[in-house]
């Protein structure tokens, strides 16, 4: 599938439109990473600065698929947050935890290798910023019935739920931006990207053995305190519980089949949040809305509108053109670059905003490569279709590197810090990062068997 072509030498305009764009856009993210001020109160200054300073229209940010705020992506991610809220009450989640722990027999080592398996499981169909909301607080309470150690359940709830989100288009937040941009629906990522995140995690149960596994020890008599919990205890509507498990099974039906019946995931989800709203006979629905992450869902829009800016003024254009000059327009060598880069820029940075900006990237070489083509024809021609993969393993499985790599680690670092059982970066890296490397180095050679040498 090697495809080798001369990148373009267009020459660019960098008036003062483009140097100023340039600067809000480095100065944000410079920021961002900082953390002096919270990232969403730096992404919408930035994106109020862009239309203020007229570098971008407001009809623009807000209309123009180019340009604009991607609708899609952020009522996907309003909707399946009212449906886990709407869920969240029921309890099905502290008895899957529990139940979980009871298969364990209650062996610390047995438990940890099952919550991580169901972490992964979770994150690839709900999404793995939910995932460790509901699993972390459950688990410190496993870890304390055992008197061990939390951490190495706190550090692997993370990881695995970075590796398992991986798996499906609402999975990780990168992969419902990916798959909005490229127009690509849910079995395109169960069909790619689910075959490796199987082979991922059980190498990742083998590298937590060698890490963990003779650590983790207990008495007797505290297994049999696993042991003797009723999980059943756990569900405390089991009316509202059949009806938000029958909603999410038609949503997640509505994902695999959205390009089948001509519905964005947005209108699937939208659809399931509404009808559970309905069926939930919420009178009041101002808690349930109160409960939606609409700090992450404003910084979305207000990175949309940045990167907007710099789209425009052409800063994307002149990057695409850097990356083909460096590979010689060598498709192979472009997705390594795009997975490697990926992979340790989003340990470093927020893979959400590092894909926000590596998205109009890729279009963008794709129209050097193939100007004559538009539409989905550009967006998913054959010998593009491993950059995606690429960028999607590489931000997805890099944010394991640090603590601030991806929104879940950060959320598992904070919850854990509250429960007075503090993980420094330093520790998280010592543990996230070989993790990181190991199955980037996995995914390379899945990227270079599948499209490069087996070509399917």
């Amino acid at each position: 599938m090697t495809h080798e072509v001369a990148a373009s030498t267009q020459p660019f305009v960098m008036d003062t439109a483009f140097w100023t764009a340039t600067t809000i856009f480095l100065l944000a993210y410079a920021v961002i990473v900082s953390e002096k001020i919270h990232k969403t109160i730096v992404a919408i200054f930035g994106g109020g600065l862009m239309l203020v300073l007229k570098i971008l229209e407001q009809h623009e940010a807000f209309h123009l698929e180019e340009f604009g705020i991607d609708w899609n992506v952020i009522f996907l991610l309003i909707s399946m947050m009212v449906i886990i809220n709407l869920m969240r009450p029921t309890g099905v989640f502290e008895y899957i935890a529990v139940k979980s722990a009871k298969l364990g027999k209650g062996e610390p080592f047995r438990i940890l290798v099952i919550f991580s398996l169901v972490t992964a499981v979770l994150s690839a169909l709900l999404d793995n910023v939910t995932t460790v909301l509901l699993i972390v607080p459950v688990t410190i309470l496993i870890a304390d019935a055992l008197e061990v150690d939390p951490l190495p359940y706190l550090i692997s709830c993370a990881i695995a739920s970075n590796i398992g989100g991986t798996a499906t288009l609402i999975g990780d937040p990168p992969n419902i931006m990916i798959a909005s941009k490229a127009q690509l629906d849910f079995m395109d990522f169960v069909y790619h990207l689910t075959p490796v995140v199987v082979v991922l995690m059980i190498i990742y149960i083998f590298v937590i053995k060698l890490i963990w596994g003779k650590k983790l020890v207990t008495r007797d008599e505290l297994k049999q305190r696993i042991m003797g919990m009723n999980e059943k205890e756990a569900i405390k509507d089991p009316v509202m519980l059949k009806k938000s498990l029958a909603v999410l099974a038609m949503v997640l039906t509505g994902f695999v089949f959205h390009g089948v019946l001509h519905f964005q995931p947005a209108t699937v989800a939208l659809f399931g949040a509404g009808l559970l709203l309905l069926l939930s006979k919420t009178h009041e629905p101002h808690h349930i809305l109160a409960e939606v992450e609409w700090p992450t869902i404003f910084f979305f829009i207000g990175l949309f509108i940045i990167i907007g800016g710099v789209v425009k003024v052409g800063l994307i254009k002149w990057m695409s053109i850097k990356v083909l000059d460096i590979t010689q327009g060598n498709l192979f060598a472009t997705s390594m670059v795009v997975m490697w880069f990926s992979a340790f820029a989003s340990a470093f940075i927020d893979n959400i905003p590092y894909v926000a900006t590596m998205n109009p990237l890729i279009v963008d070489m794709a129209r050097q490569l193939w100007p004559d083509l538009s539409g989905v024809q550009l967006l998913q021609h054959a010998d593009l279709m491993p950059l995606w993969w690429s960028l999607a393993l590489g931000a997805c499985l890099g944010g394991n590197g640090t603590a601030i790599g991806a929104s879940a680690n950060v959320i598992v670092v904070g919850m854990s810090e509250k429960a007075g059982r503090r993980i420094s970066f330093g520790k998280f890296m010592l543990y996230g990062m070989p993790v990181m490397i190991l199955t980037v180095a996995v995914s390379t050679v899945y990227v270079w068997l599948r499209y490069y040498i087996l070509k399917i």
